[in-house]
């Protein structure tokens, strides 16, 4: 038997804690723990792996990230009321899972999320109420108020405890040299801004080496998108230029308490190790013009770049005529190049 075997159903553990899931947060949990396990292993082996998660709520993916022997688990929640149950959690599998109570939107991803050790057993380490938080790789001492950074939200004390010297160590941050990967069932409402942000980290590459997340069936079609279809924008150019991106399988409805009224999609991005020279800001400057006024040519749209278009256009070799859904990642980073080299931009 494992230690996940050993946890509680999951109906059970949200009955037990109060976690009816919020509309607010975007919440919508999985409790199939077999499909929580294919999505785990969509993201490759993870022996040796640190996962972050986002929104674990009461705990599925967390757990089956866990049982496919990820090395550990940053499980970013914003929702105070799942905090107890991560714990649970995190009993059965010492020192592997770390949960930080904050929100996604508000950390500074440039770099990754530190892991803090678990701590050590000891005779200053207290036991606490329910249990302890021995499991949990981010206790505070007892008595203390821990000051959260934007990259760094407030980690989780579940039970609070008085740490040995020992135990009080500092954070490690994962991606430098070790392997990193974030693989969430996002919450639908803030899912789109995080995977930009995400693919926006400078420098490139990042610290991760995947992503595997849960989107709207549409919003993961934008993603994968190529130019012609009536899907291709702004995201698509973003995430192709940056890296290879496919949906792996869809989810339906029905997997999903409460049940959602659209179809999921799980979508796998590996980042591009050499992405085609660009700025990053004024690709997006490009595609925001471009897309903005997507039915009209692009000598029309890029005149909100407030330059002339013409020259610009030349120099990219694009057609003045071409619509923005017509035009390539190599096309859009080309038109980018071409006005960061105008003069005015130089």
């Amino acid at each position: 038997m494992t230690a996940s075997d050993e946890l509680p159903p999951l109906r059970e553990t949200i009955r037990r804690h109060g976690l009816s899931a919020k509309k607010a947060l975007g919440q919508n949990f999985l409790l199939d723990l077999n499909l929580t396990a294919r999505i785990a292993r969509a993201g490759g082996a993870l022996e040796g792996i640190t996962v972050v998660e986002i929104g674990p709520g009461p705990g599925g993916l967390t757990r089956a990230l866990l049982a496919q022997r990820a090395r550990q688990v940053i499980a970013i929640e914003r929702d105070s009321r799942a905090i107890a149950a991560l714990g649970e959690i995190a009993t059965h599998y010492p020192g592997r899972l770390t949960v930080v109570e904050g929100d996604a939107l508000e950390m500074e991803w440039d770099r990754a999320p530190a892991v803090r050790p678990a701590p050590s057993p000891s005779p200053l380490v207290g036991e606490g109420r329910g249990g302890g938080s021995r499991g949990y790789g981010s206790a505070v001492p007892r008595g203390t108020t821990p000051t959260p950074s934007p990259a760094e939200p407030r980690c989780s004390e579940g039970s609070a405890t008085q740490l040995s010297d020992r135990s009080r160590q500092q954070p490690t941050s994962v991606g430098g040299g070790e392997k990193a990967r974030i693989i969430a069932n996002l919450p639908y409402n803030i899912a789109t801004a995080l995977l930009v942000r995400w693919l926006g980290i400078e420098p490139w590459p990042p610290w991760y080496d995947s992503l595997v997340l849960m989107f709207q069936r549409e919003v993961a079609e934008r993603i994968v998108a190529v130019p012609g279809a009536k899907q291709y924008g702004r995201l698509a150019v973003l995430a192709g230029w940056r890296t290879e991106a496919k949906i792996v399988f869809d989810v339906a409805p029905t997997a999903f308490v409460p049940r959602p009224k659209v179809t999921s999609s799980v979508v796998r991005l590996v980042p591009r190790a050499s992405p085609l020279p660009c700025s990053r800001t004024t690709l997006e400057r490009v595609t925001a013009a471009a897309f903005g006024q997507r039915r009209k040519m692009l000598r029309q749209s890029l005149r909100a770049l407030g330059a002339d278009p013409q020259p610009i256009l030349a120099a990219a070799g694009i057609d003045p005529a071409a619509r923005a859904e017509e035009i390539s990642v190599e096309g859009f980073v080309a038109l980018a190049n071409a006005l960061d080299a105008m003069p005015e931009h130089a």
